[in-house]
């Protein structure tokens, strides 16, 4: 089948950010043997118009959109991402009438809801690299795809359950069409790599799970460094691992550093730590394959609120942790996510002190979490009464102890560490 796949995303939230996903499913549907055309909306101009000219020179028989981003997770003046993505859908519509389907990280956490804001006709919840070629093969032979895991028909049944997938090595990576619009002279552009999927620490306000599953699966390292290279060859320097936990598992890290370092390719790349069992091997081996930042999410410097968050790890190994990324010459990023579950005006102290005393190359504080679906903060936030139980949460929603919004922003203001944006690891 002729299938148009459209990353909707246009927004550049702390960096630009290249529609890793739907390159990786545009690859597993060219080799179930469809034919691809793949739009990437961030690439500036008239949407509508680009869409327009893709079904008239195309004529697809199917049309993916991926959906990156719901909202931009600032509680100080939240945006409502899905507005922008209805349009696209509305332009696919008003160009051809081939059955749209949505997918990508942010539709995963709001099958359902997303689905009805977007009016399209059906989406696939979680991984599409198989599933999505099975909706295009019932397609081609007349059946309805209703049925097939993570599968959200308009008006439909429930879908079965979702699917993942347990080798990744048997799907392909990401091709040119992720990085066919980017610009290599950006010093902002990090082309993204995921190495695994999937995460069972259970942070009490992460969507992870909702996307990826809690079941860990991982690519070989040797087949990561590969695809670096091939990445490095075409004129890109500088990559980030967007896996939540790049140390975890530990020795899984040390083999992709060696592989990395093996293919001696001049690098430079970032990742995400978990601040708990990073060895000092670990962080030398980083460094050797050519690490320069890491963005430490340990979200609050005290122990009692980071026992609510459900984080396995204490202040001090946090410390430990930085101080070794430091003797190396690696970066540090911090996040502090303040108001959560347990927060007070001493915990607040506690952690702006905690931050601070790290002496972070960049420290990014937010007030308020967003409230996903299937969470344990959600469930908190209907046991406190801050949201209805009903509430789907595609509309941005955000946990504050009542009481504390003033207080954190004030203790803020008068430390000079006022700011907003992303929280790590989400969408």
């Amino acid at each position: 089948m002729r299938v148009l796949l459209i990353s909707a995303n246009t927004e550049r939230i702390n960096m630009p950010t290249l529609p890793l996903g739907l390159a990786l499913v545009a690859g597993a549907t060219r080799q179930a043997g469809h034919e691809v055309c793949f739009l990437d909306l961030r690439a500036g101009g008239d949407g509508g118009v680009a869409i327009g000219r893709a079904v008239a020179e195309f004529s697809p028989q199917v049309i993916g959109i991926s959906v990156r981003n719901i909202d931009d997770q600032n509680m100080a003046c939240p945006r409502f991402l899905l507005d922008g993505v209805r349009e696209v859908v509305a332009a696919c519509r008003a160009a051809t009438a081939a059955p749209v389907v949505l997918g990508g990280a942010g539709y995963s956490i709001f099958p359902e809801a997303a689905l009805g804001y977007l009016g399209a006709d059906m989406g696939v919840c979680g991984e599409g690299e198989e599933v999505f070629p099975a909706i295009l093969d019932r397609l081609w032979q007349g059946q309805n795809p209703a049925g097939l895991p993570g599968v959200y028909a308009a008006g439909g049944q429930a879908p079965a359950k979702r699917h993942y997938v347990e080798d990744l090595d048997r799907l392909p990576l990401a091709g040119e069409e992720m990085w066919r619009a980017a610009d290599r002279e950006d010093a902002d552009l990090w082309l993204p790599v995921q190495t695994r999927r999937g995460c069972a620490l259970d942070c009490a306000y992460c969507s992870t799970p909702q996307i990826e599953g809690r079941r860990l699966r991982c690519r070989s390292p040797e087949l990561v460094a590969r695809h670096v290279r091939v990445a490095a060859e075409a004129g890109f320097r500088r990559f980030y691992f967007v896996d939540n936990t790049f140390n975890l598992p530990t020795d899984y890290g040390l083999r992709l550093c060696r592989s990395l370092a093996a293919m001696a390719a001049k690098v430079q790349w970032r990742a995400i730590v978990y601040p708990h069992a990073v060895p000092e091997e670990l962080v030398c081996a980083m460094a050797e394959a050519g690490c320069v930042e890491v963005s430490l999410g340990f979200e609050s410097g005290s122990p009692a609120v980071l026992r609510a968050m459900n984080k396995r790890f204490a202040p001090e190994e946090v410390r430990a942790i930085s101080q070794s990324l430091k003797a190396h010459g690696i970066r540090r990023l911090g996040f502090l996510l303040l108001g959560g579950p347990g927060e007070t005006r001493e915990t607040v102290e506690e952690s702006v002190t905690f931050a601070e005393s790290l002496s972070l190359d960049t420290l990014n504080v937010n007030v308020g979490i967003r409230i996903y679906p299937h969470t344990p903060l959600a469930r908190i936030a209907v046991e406190e009464g801050l949201i209805a139980a009903g509430d789907d949460l595609l509309r941005p929603r955000f946990y504050v102890r009542p009481g504390l919004d003033d207080p954190i922003r004030e203790t803020l203001a008068r430390r000079g560490l006022l700011t907003g944006g992303p929280q790590p690891g989400k969408q």
